[in-house]
């Protein structure tokens, strides 16, 4: 039985109201009111794994998949332990208003990271106005369209303006609710992600500040064009490793990478950190990154992993980073394209050097002409043909500032705003640990020892894990099953999930006996040892699924019920057959 402050600390935790650790700064002129919270957050945040563990199937295990509790029974238990989700119905609300399509379809979206611009119910209300008046000056808004801009990066952050009205509005709009300052920090739009870091790297001094490093414990796209760029520079680069099974940061060596030895603390080079995982949902501290500055580091924090409203409690006047990058989809569910933003710290914009700015786009409204955006893929290659397609010399054509838009409403940013980060914070906390412990209930049958059917990489049930999981599903063999086919199985089943390959993980000694046999059961050999570069990588491909804003108990439990059908030993294969049976596509096995 738990002591009555215990008890009061968990029920505390369990109404929501501890805020992420990860986030926390102190108020020296209040320290002793600090210490109180901070022992009070930290016995919350215990007890809340301690919580979750026990009052959910506990001491079960489900070894078929037709045994576990109906979504109805599961919601029942769900909405007992954590009484607080339901006063979130705000949130249910906006999802049945302004997405709809969600309910219609049956749509379960575990696929996006990031936060949309507008909703879905406002795209349709502006498309049958604008049939309805045959107008052509709004007819494109909210949908929006990308065209490149052939200039320097360096000279567009210090004197390239506001924009065109649709940017203007578009930037005041965004940094208010990223709680950036206009005073601090200029922004440029960029076609993506992965172009916003290209462009730091095409114009970072590397001659003067030789390294490069980075913390992620998965393969990104973004990331490798910035290495590729970097090293053609003349960068050092360096990673940071994670240590096996729970991928938490190798803290000792990547201490030893940001002081070095025999070093000035001046020049160091850029270190790009994240403060959660987009793959694996693991935190880090944000101490990192002060270390980084205190040591002569420029830093790039990487935005694009946290959770709408996050960026309130991360103290940006504090920390100061010298270059940010975040990205915005336009719609939720529907529409994943979009823009990333790149801020640089004025200070920092001095001393970048001259860049083609390849990537660097205007935002304008939606005419025919520009429909090229919409109708393309999205990656680097066909963006790069798009922008020599669009763009001659130093001119790109322009919408002239009579039919631009100089006010527009962003309904989705004005949702998340409304809401706030402690209810959107702890709706997701309650989804992401459910979902993480019913997993691990999940156990093949008749076998002398425990077989698991999920292996999750990254934190298990924890207060401040993020609102992303990485996970394998084996079958009875302990084989497991390719990542690939468990994407297009659950996208069969109406679920939409994503893959990825995690990378630079550090098994410790007591693993390292068991390490080739680790790897090999988690990944075809063909896949583990990737020859990258000239050099041999090794990695384990995974499943990921990712939540947002609006993910409900519904889509979670619906992904839990889908994975429990692999404990039936003949699933791939039925779901083959059958398919086979309806003349659709078969899936390679």
């Amino acid at each position: 039985m738990n002591p009555p402050r215990l008890k009061e600390a968990t029920q505390v935790c369990l109404q929501g109201c501890c805020s992420n650790p990860i986030f926390n700064t102190c108020e020296p002129q209040r320290e002793r009111t600090t210490r109180i919270r901070s022992t009070t957050s930290s016995v919350c945040r215990h007890n809340f794994a301690a919580v979750t563990k026990s009052s959910f199937f506990p001491n079960t295990h489900f070894t078929n998949h037709e045994s576990i509790p109906s979504l109805q029974e599961a919601y029942t238990q769900f909405a007992k332990v954590y009484p607080k989700y339901e006063e979130a119905d705000r949130i249910d609300k906006i999802r049945a208003q302004e997405y709809s399509q969600l309910a219609v379809s049956n749509h379960v979206c575990l696929d996006y990271i990031g936060v949309g611009l507008f909703s879905q119910s406002q795209v349709k209300s502006v498309e049958i106005e604008s049939a309805a008046s045959s107008q052509t000056q709004e007819s494109g808004f909210p949908f929006f369209c990308l065209t490149f801009k052939s200039v320097n990066l360096k000279s567009q952050l210090i004197h390239g303006g506001e924009g065109s009205g649709l940017e203007s509005a578009f930037k005041k709009r965004i940094m208010d609710f990223l709680k950036i300052s206009q005073n601090d920090y200029s922004m440029v739009f960029t076609a993506n992600r992965s172009c916003a870091y290209k462009l730091v790297a095409e114009s970072y001094p590397f001659q003067s500040s030789r390294k490069l490093l980075t913390v992620y414990d998965h393969e990104s796209e973004a990331i490798e064009g910035m290495i590729n760029v970097s090293k053609k520079r003349g960068a050092r680069v360096m990673a940071a490793e994670f240590k096996w099974p729970r991928m938490r940061i190798r803290s000792l060596k990547l201490q030893n990478m940001i002081v070095g030895k025999k070093m000035k603390k001046t020049n160091r080079g850029l270190f790009v950190f994240p403060l959660q995982s987009r793959m694996t949902g693991v935190s880090y501290s944000y101490q990192w990154m002060t270390m980084a500055q205190e040591h002569g580091w420029h830093v790039l924090f990487d935005a694009c992993s946290l959770g709408p409203k996050e960026m309130d409690s991360f103290g940006l006047s504090l920390f100061q980073p010298d270059f940010l990058v975040c990205s915005f989809y336009k719609i939720f569910g529907e529409n994943p394209t979009g823009f990333g933003c790149l801020f640089v710290k004025k200070s920092t914009a001095q001393i970048l050097e001259d860049s083609t700015g390849a990537g660097i786009v205007s935002i304008t409204p939606s005419k025919d002409l520009f429909s090229f955006v919409e109708d393309s893929s999205g990656t680097d290659t066909e963006l790069e043909k798009i922008s020599k397609r669009w763009t001659e010399g130093d001119s790109v054509r322009k919408i002239s500032e009579d039919n631009e838009i100089s006010k527009m409403e962003c309904r989705c940013l004005d949702q998340v705003d409304s809401l706030g980060l402690m209810m959107i914070g702890s709706r997701g906390r309650y989804l992401i640990n459910w979902l993480v412990n019913s997993l691990t209930k999940l156990q093949h049958p008749n076998r002398l020892e425990n077989c698991p059917l999920v292996t999750i990489y990254g934190p298990n049930v924890k207060f401040d894990r993020g609102q992303a999981l990485a996970f394998n599903i084996h079958d009875w063999k302990g084989e497991k099953i390719d990542p690939i086919l468990v994407q297009k199985l659950a996208d069969r089943n109406n679920i939409s999930v994503s893959q990825g390959f995690l990378r630079h993980i550090w098994f410790p000694e007591k693993y390292e006996e068991d390490k080739h046999g680790i790897i090999s059961r988690n990944i075809k050999e063909k896949e583990t040892f990737r020859i990258k570069n000239c050099k041999i990588e090794q990695g384990i491909t995974v499943v990921t699924a990712a939540f947002t804003f609006l993910t409900n108990f519904h889509d979670v439990y619906m992904l839990w019920a889908f994975i429990a059908r692999f404990l039936d030993a003949d699933f791939v294969e039925k779901e083959r057959w059958r398919y086979t049976a309806l003349n659709q596509k078969t899936i390679e096995i």
